[in-house]
This record gives structure tokens, sequence and C-alpha cells, in this order.
């Protein structure tokens, strides 16, 4: 039986993982692809964040991969390789706060699969900054040494701090993500010996809000502005008197962009020490009180 080639998506929160799922859907490379997408929350947003589905999508949305999705992971590569038609290649989305080599120990341990190589996106606007937090960066550098390919999103050229810290974090041929084809990249990766994880994630605090409420859209840009400093990734789609709009914040980069929605959807994800679900709900829903009683929630 020929086995399947398996290619990991790795990388911290909102650095560009599902963008560059959506390029390579969109992309003339001739391979029937299988995509396994998996968030931080209950709510699955990446899963309607990706906009071609006609491959396949899987969406595992119960929690980070690495750590809680185990089982599943391998239970759901079994019922891929028991298809009537098995796919081209497959490619998992990891999510945020996950070890890419968890995932690819995984991959390594199920018959039927080849392991093509972990690829890692680092964010060129957010990554000095995460590089600098004690508490993230161990998590980010393990994203990155242990990456058979790192591809630079958000940046039209590596300057040459950013490169001499992705030289430092042991970067293989750091790569800018910029417009040309990236599906001869990812798909030609000669992927090195993965050894054992080492760095386990800090405790993260997940928040979501799903709704209908219709929020004015001159008081939109107010309560982002006014986000909770622990808040560093959320994402998802917001009803305003002004239409929908798609949400994409990542540390203090806010993007904000008119969409088709019909409902208030949103996934918030901070440092368990910095902030707690409480204190975002109530940033968002205006409750000041529940926020100053929020404080020591982890």
């Amino acid at each position: 039986m020929k086995r399947v080639p398996v290619t990991i998506i790795s990388g911290y929160l909102g650095a560009g993982k599902t963008s560059l799922i959506n390029r390579i859907l969109a992309e003339s490379h001739g391979l029937d692809l299988t995509v396994i997408v998996n968030d931080f929350g209950a709510i699955n947003i990446d899963a309607d964040l990706i906009r071609d589905t006609e491959n396949g999508t899987i969406a595992l949305s119960n929690g980070c991969i690495c750590c809680t999705m185990g089982t599943d992971l391998a239970l759901t590569l079994r019922q891929i390789l028991d298809r009537p038609e098995q796919p081209g290649h497959l490619v998992i989305e990891a999510s945020g706060i996950s070890d890419p080599v968890a995932i690819a120990n995984t991959v390594m341990g199920e018959s039927g699969f080849s392991y093509a190589g972990i690829v890692t996106v680092v964010d060129g606007l957010n990554a000095d900054t995460l590089l600098q937090d004690e508490e993230i960066a161990p998590q980010v550098l393990q994203q990155i040494r242990a990456a058979d390919l790192v591809l630079v999103s958000k940046c039209e050229a590596i300057d040459a701090d950013l490169a001499d810290q992705l030289k430092a974090a042991g970067a293989r041929t750091p790569t800018v993500l910029d417009g040309a084809p990236v599906s001869d990249l990812l798909f030609d990766v000669v992927p090195l010996p993965k050894g054992r994880s080492v760095a386990a994630h800090p405790a993260y605090a997940t928040w979501q809000h799903q709704s209908r409420d219709v929020l004015d859209r001159r008081a939109l840009g107010d309560k982002l502005a006014s986000r909770p400093d622990g808040l560093y990734r959320m994402k998802g789609y917001v009803l305003t008197t002004g239409g929908a709009y798609e949400l994409h914040i990542v540390g203090r980069h806010v993007e904000a962009r008119h969409c088709d929605a019909d409902e208030t959807l949103l996934i918030g994800l901070g440092p368990a020490g910095r902030i707690s679900p409480e204190q975002i709900e109530a940033w968002w829903t205006g409750q000041p009180d529940a926020q100053s009683q929020a404080g020591g929630h982890a």
C-alpha cells in the first residue's frame, strides 16, 4: 500500500497558518489534498476560515492537538486510510499552542503514512515581541527548532535583527512568505529526524462568544482599542450596524475587514496568568463589576 505523505503546518497564534493553507488549496499543484484543522477553542472558527473545502477538510475542535487530541488524531488518521479513495497528501494545521514534534511522532507511529516535514510559520511583525516574552518564547523557539522549513509571514524581507534571532533559534533557511507559489516549497521538504518533545506550553485561558447581538460600528474600534493587555489572540466575526466584520487580533495588531456573516462568533486566548475568560467576557460585554471580580482566575 502506498503511504500518504503528511505535512504539518506549525506556528504560534496568529502567525498565518490558515492563510497559508488557503493559498495551498488555491494553487495548481495537482495534488488531492485533505486538511485536518485544529483550533484552540470549542468553537472551531478556523474550519470556517478555510475557504476551499472541496478537498475534504476535517475539523478537530476540542483542544490542543498535542495535549488532548493524541488519541483523536490517531483515530482520524486511521479513518482517512479506511476511505475508498485516499488523499494524495495530508496537511495538518496544528493549533498555535501545540508542539509539532508530538504531532509528527503520532504520524510516524501510524502505518500507512509517511512524514513529509514540519513547516513553521513565523509572524514577521510580532516575532521580536514573542521571542522576548519569558513565558511564551520557549514554545515559539521549539516550534522554530522543530521546523524543516521556516516561512516568515507579514513582511517583504527578513530584516537583520529578525534574521539573527531566527538563526539563534535554530531556524533552517528561513524564507519570506511572499506572493510566490508555496506548494512547491512545502511538498518538496526533505524532513530531518525528530527528537523528543521538550517544552510544555504554559496554561492558556480561552474564551468564546456566540450571539446575534449587533454592535454599533463606531463603538467597535473603541472596544478593540480598550481590549485587555493579556488578550493576545482573538478571531472571528462581529455583527455591527455597518455590516459584518471578520476580526483578527494578534498582540497589538488588529485587522478588521467586511465579510458575510449572520452571527457574532468569536474566540480569544491569552496566558492564564495574565487574563481569565471572565475578564475577556467582562470587557466584551461591558460589565466592569464582573471584570474586577475575575482577577485571580486561571
